[in-house]
């Protein structure tokens, strides 16, 4: 398997449930994580927004970059995708080997 140390990772609904658990998991890996979600602010009943989720993160070892993100929204895919692009601590890997 290939190591996902330095690698960046753009992961939507990062914020809880199974998209925080693989972030985590890529984190303890060594891999840098964007995490769009629309959770920005705690929900009485769900644990985790964008910010724990990010602290979570950084605890596990990975870079962290926490979007406000509507994925179905393309706009919103775009500004996610160009600040993830611009975020020089979150280096992209473009395949080229």
């Amino acid at each position: 398997m290939t190591s996902l140390k330095g690698k960046t990772l753009f992961i939507s609904g990062g914020s809880r449930g199974i998209g925080l658990a693989i972030a985590l998991r890529a984190a303890r890996d060594g891999a840098n994580v964007a995490i769009a979600a629309k959770t920005a602010q705690p929900h009485p009943k769900l644990k985790g927004t964008i910010y724990t989720a990010a602290d979570d993160i950084r605890a596990a070892g990975g870079k962290a970059l926490p979007l406000l993100c509507d994925i179905r929204d393309e706009a919103q895919q775009r500004r996610g995708s160009e600040a993830v692009t611009a975020d020089n601590d979150l280096p992209i890997d473009h395949g080229q080997h």
